[in-house]
C-alpha cells in the first residue's frame, strides 16, 4: 500500500445536476453532504464534460484535498449505456442531445481529466454503497442484491464487495426479470407491459412507468371519486405517495402489488445467489418513515426464503439517498484503481 495519502472522487452525473464526494486511503468519506453543480447535460458531451471538470474542482476545493493526490475518478450516470461507459446509441432518458448516441463518456472524461476513469450505472453504483455502508469492514466478505425503484427499476448483484458486471455489463439489470403473474394481479388485471416490450417483468409493475401506465388506470375505476382520478395520469403518479404516507387505500393497493413485485424479485434472487442482504432503494423510499418501513415490511413478506435463509436474511434500505451514487462509484473505482 502506498504510504502517502491518496484519493479516489465519485462523480454522479445526472440530467440536470452533478454530485460529488472524496473518498481517501484510509475508506473515508471527507464529504458529509451534496457538492452539487448544473450538469450541462442537455447542451451536449462537450458542456457536460466541462462540467464534471469543474465539480471535480469543486470538491478538491472544499475538501482541501490535494489535486496531484487524486488518483482516479469513479463516474456514474443513468442509463442504458455499456459497461465500458458508452451510451445506448438509441439515446437515453436523461441523454437527449443527438450527440449523446453512441458516446463513450468514460473515455472522453479521462482524457478530459487526465485520470483513469471507473464507470458504472447510478443503480449499481447506489447498490454498492449500500453493500460497503451496511456491511462495513466484513463487506468484502458478504454478498447483496438491491432494488433500486424510480422511474423505472434498476439494481445491483454484489458478491464479496463487488458488483457483478457481467460479460456486456449487463449484470444487476433486475427491472427486466419476468415473474409469474398469477400471483401478482387481480383476476379481472391486464397484464403490465414494460417500456423494454416485456411483459409482466418486476420494472411493468414496480416503478414510476409502471404506476402511470399500468396500475392508476387499473385501480382509479375501483376508487371512481378518489381525488387522484380528476388529475392526468402523470400528475396523479407523481401524488401517488403522498397518499400512501397517509394510508389512502388506493395508495396502500398500489404499493402493496409492487412490493409483491419486489418480493417476487428478491425470492429469484434467493435460490439463485442466497445473498447476505437484501436492500430497497430510490425515489420510492423518499418518504416518512412509517411509509417506508411499512413498504419495506411488505417486500419482506412478500420474499419467499427458505427457513436457513430466513435465519440469516437482512432486509434494509439503501441510506444516505442523495449521496449513494457518488459514494457508490467512488467504490467501485478504489475496487479496481486501489494503489
Amino acid at each position: 500500500m502506498n504510504p502517502n495519502p491518496w484519493y479516489i472522487v465519485g462523480l454522479d452525473n445526472g440530467g440536470s445536476t452533478n454530485n460529488a464526494t472524496v473518498l481517501d486511503s484510509a475508506g473515508r468519506f471527507l464529504v458529509s453532504g451534496m457538492v452539487e453543480s448544473p450538469s450541462g447535460v442537455r447542451e451536449g458531451p462537450r458542456a457536460a464534460l466541462a462540467a464534471l471538470g469543474r465539480v471535480l474542482e469543486s470538491v478538491a476545493e472544499r475538501t482541501g484535498i490535494d489535486r496531484a493526490s487524486v488518483v482516479g475518478i469513479g463516474l456514474d450516470t443513468p442509463g442504458p449505456a455499456s459497461a465500458d461507459g458508452v451510451i445506448s446509441a438509441k439515446g437515453a432518458t436523461n441523454f437527449l442531445h443527438p450527440d449523446w448516441a453512441g458516446f463513450d463518456i468514460r473515455s472522453a472524461l479521462e482524457e478530459e481529466l487526465d485520470l483513469p476513469v471507473v464507470y458504472s450505472n447510478d443503480a449499481n453504483a447506489a447498490a454498492l454503497y449500500a453493500h460497503h455502508a451496511h456491511f462495513g469492514d466484513d463487506a468484502m466478505r458478504r454478498s447483496s442484491v438491491s432494488a433500486i425503484v424510480g422511474t423505472g427499476l434498476g439494481g445491483g448483484v454484489v458478491e464479496s464487495g463487488h458488483l457483478v458486471r457481467g460479460a456486456s455489463g449487463m449484470a444487476g439489470e433486475l427491472g427486466h426479470i419476468c415473474l409469474p403473474l398469477d400471483a401478482l394481479l387481480s383476476e379481472d388485471q391486464p397484464r403490465p407491459v414494460c417500456n423494454c416490450g416485456k411483459t409482466g417483468d418486476v420494472e411493468s409493475i414496480a416503478s414510476l412507468t409502471a404506476i402511470e401506465r399500468n396500475l392508476l388506470p387499473y385501480w382509479l375505476p375501483r376508487f371512481p371519486d378518489h381525488p387522484l382520478a380528476s388529475l392526468a395520469l402523470p400528475r396523479a403518479a407523481r401524488l401517488l405517495r403522498s397518499y400512501a404516507e397517509r394510508d389512502d387505500p388506493l395508495a396502500l393497493a398500489i404499493f402493496e402489488q409492487q412490493a409483491k413485485a419486489i418480493g417476487g424479485l428478491f425470492t429469484v434472487a434467493a435460490d439463485f445467489t442466497d445473498p447476505h442482504a437484501y436492500f430497497l432503494g430510490g425515489g420510492v423510499v423518499e418518504a416518512t418513515p412509517r411509509f417506508r418501513d411499512w413498504l419495506l415490511a411488505q417486500v419482506r413478506r412478500h420474499t419467499l426464503l427458505r427457513t436457513e435463509q430466513a435465519a440469516t436474511a437482512v432486509f434494509a434500505l439503501v441510506p444516505d439517498l442523495d449521496m449513494a451514487g457518488a459514494r457508490g462509484a467512488a467504490i467501485a473505482a478504489r475496487n479496481v484503481l486501489r494503489p
